[in-house]
């Protein structure tokens, strides 16, 4: 799955446009390399996302292409 999806899907970024953006921005990256939106995600990598001055820290658990509100959570682990 693309990376810009899964940040949409998995709700750590509410929308698509703006998980691009972030992407084109260099704040996201997969396993410390910088990360394009068209980056596949798979079972296991780290995302960490820069928020400002903060970073978001997470392992992914599942890949789905929908997934209900309540069941986000599930799809990765924050470390």
């Amino acid at each position: 799955m693309r990376l810009d999806k899964y940040l949409k899907v998995s709700r750590l970024i509410k929308r698509r446009t703006v998980a691009n953006e972030a992407c084109d921005g260099g704040r996201v990256s997969i396993n410390d390399r910088p990360a394009k939106a068209s980056a596949e995600v798979k079972v296991g990598d780290i995302i960490t996302i820069s928020f400002g001055n903060k970073d978001v820290k997470v392992e992914v658990l599942d890949v789905q292409e929908t997934v209900k509100k309540e069941e986000a959570k599930e799809l990765f682990r924050y470390l």
